[in-house]
């Protein structure tokens, strides 16, 4: 047997499965076949679309913990290899296909070598930890990403290293050994400029043994902050950019921004400006998205880094815009109007900035315990209205399967759900300290099967990013003469690219609006935007049951808790 890990209560579906006999059709020149024999609306629409590329660096992207993703040599811990031979999962590079999920881009949490679990406090920039593999197995990874078009975004650490960290052991040891009083020397130990060493105890400080001495390190005191007015750390950290780009990485994840300068958020987007100026001088289609957990009207202030990114936590989590829409807290208008005020938020900023929308993280609990007593619908729901937003919209490894994982990190951070056989091919151990407990729905084996699963769900939405490029980077426009708390209708504009009309209802009943009638809109967003009336039809839906989308004479239907797109034929 493995370590700990969890299992899975499987519940038998009450009812008949789906009745519905799959229909054979082309849409856009695609005559592609269902895979499901109970294929819903939902799959026959939607898996008929041709898929056009958005903007570079839009899209959808998949944030994996290598640990705990796939195991390829049976030790119980994800590797590289791991993630190799599940890229096909991720998207398998053929668009006439229908059974992965569909992702453009992965960013990878920390590789490098690393004292603890999550491998957040970097022992040494250019490597490959041991647990996952060696150098050689993430050049083959990279280009087999590649190959299939996902971009590849590694995690970049740079507010702190390891208390092992070479830099830091010979800075201590130098500090330790200096006679009382003696200042230190930069020529004798330049690593003690590294840092932030004080000989007073300080706010966010800890001591350096009995040395008398005392070192930043806001998250603990085996990650030493980094003096990053150092000019030498900066050559450092430019070499360590320089050196994952001759990898082939495509792109950073900045992690922590708001500790660089802690307290002062002018100098972190200072110094971000210089290090995004730096880091695409050597290469300008470098994307970097950053970390800012901080409250919007603050984090939405460092677009003026230059950063083509920041997550957008408004959104995310328990108590974001997201899940707030799908409880009632907040209506669809609410939903819709948020997208509104930030896309002119940020763009006062950065003009061409990118948003990064995402539900759940790696440090935040996943999302099947956030709604009390759902079956899947609500938990769907939520992942659709994280993926019907612009900008590269983030997707955490287990969401698409509705995983539960709550309390402490190792618990977020569990192995990935491929199946119910804790000892089966590829299953990982988790995190060691993992709590034991039990998933609330399927594994990935049995979802793939299922028309009405999570997973399908999620595939179909990111599938509708991938058709639709104004789906993924389109400006948002509320129709205010139509659209009500519960059930809201707002365009998406791209230009070169077809509109899209997207109708979002969040209650638990079906609601009709009224998009055409006589021959014209009824509302005056949708007579600016140029479309022709007669050759409107659905063209896209992301449904939580079998009730389906309906659009006659210019009524439109949305099922509860649906997400309808309707577009010209």
């Amino acid at each position: 047997m493995k370590g700990k890990r969890f299992n899975q209560k499987i519940g038998k579906r009450t009812g008949a499965l789906l009745l519905a006999v799959l229909v054979l059709f082309e849409t856009s020149g695609c005559g592609k076949t269902n895979r499901l024999e109970n294929a819903t609306q939902m799959q026959e629409i939607n898996d008929q679309l041709t898929l056009t590329a958005a903007p570079t660096n839009y899209g959808s992207t998949y944030e994996i913990f290598v640990g705990s993703f796939y195991d390829s040599d049976g030790d119980g811990m994800g590797d590289l290899k791991g993630v190799q031979e599940k890229l096909d999962y991720i998207n398998d590079g053929d668009d006439a296909t229908v059974s992965d999920l569909g992702c453009n881009a992965i960013w990878f949490m920390p590789v490098s070598k690393s004292d603890s679990y999550h491998k957040y406090d970097v022992i040494d920039y250019k490597s490959i930890d041991s647990d996952y593999g060696t150098m050689e197995d993430f050049d083959e990874l990279v280009t087999a990403c590649h190959e299939r078009g996902i971009r590849v975004i590694l995690d970049m650490v740079i507010n702190h290293t390891s208390s092992s960290h070479p830099w830091f052991v010979k800075a201590s040891e130098y500090l330790e050994n200096l006679e009382d009083g003696a200042e230190p020397d930069l020529e004798e130990c330049p690593y003690v400029d590294y840092y932030h060493f004080s000989r007073e105890k300080q706010e966010g400080y800890a001591a350096l043994g009995n040395s008398g001495w005392y070192y930043e390190a806001r998250f603990w005191e085996g990650m030493p902050d980094l003096n990053l007015d150092s000019e030498a750390v900066r050559e450092e950290l430019l070499d360590v950019a320089q050196y994952w780009i001759d990898h082939d990485v495509d792109g950073f994840r900045m992690d922590a921004v708001l500790y660089y300068y802690t307290g002062n958020n002018d100098k972190n987007i200072e110094f971000m400006n210089w290090y995004n100026d730096a880091v695409k001088a050597m290469k300008d289609d470098f994307y970097i998205v950053a970390e800012a957990w901080t409250s919007q009207d603050i984090y939405s202030t460092y677009y003026a880094s230059g950063f083509d990114s920041y997550f957008d936590f408004a959104f995310a989590g328990q108590d974001g815009v997201i899940a707030k829409t799908v409880n009632g807290t907040y209506s669809a208008y609410d939903y819709a109007k948020a997208q509104v005020k930030e896309q002119e938020l940020y763009s006062s900023y950065q003009e061409d900035y990118i948003n990064a929308p995402f539900y759940t993280n790696h440090d935040l609990p996943r999302s099947a315990g956030y709604y009390a007593g759902d079956d899947g619908v609500k938990t769907k729901f939520a992942g659709g209205l994280n993926l019907m937003m612009s900008g590269n919209a983030f997707v955490y490894y287990g969401e698409e399967l509705g995983m539960k994982g709550s309390g402490k990190d190792e618990n977020k951070r569990g192995a990935m759900y491929w199946t119910a056989d804790e000892d089966a091919e590829g299953m990982c151990d988790g995190p060691v300290g993992m709590d034991d407990f039990e998933q609330k729905f399927a594994a990935y084996d049995e979802q793939a099967e299922d028309a009405l699963s999570i997973y399908e769900y999620y595939r179909n939405a990111i599938r509708l990013r991938s058709a639709y490029p104004a789906i993924a980077a389109g400006r948002v426009a509320i129709c205010e003469d139509i659209s009500g708390d519960e059930v809201c209708v707002y365009t998406k504009s791209l230009d070169g690219e077809k509109t899209v009309i997207i109708a979002v209802n969040n209650t638990e009943e079906k609601k009709e609006v009224t998009l055409t009638e006589d021959g014209d809109f009824t509302d005056s967003v949708l007579k600016d935007a140029s479309l022709d009336v007669s050759s409107l039809d659905i063209g896209g839906v992301l449904l939580t049951s079998q009730d389906e989308a309906k659009y006659k004479d210019g009524n439109l239907e949305v099922p509860a808790y649906g997400i309808v797109v309707v577009c010209e034929e």
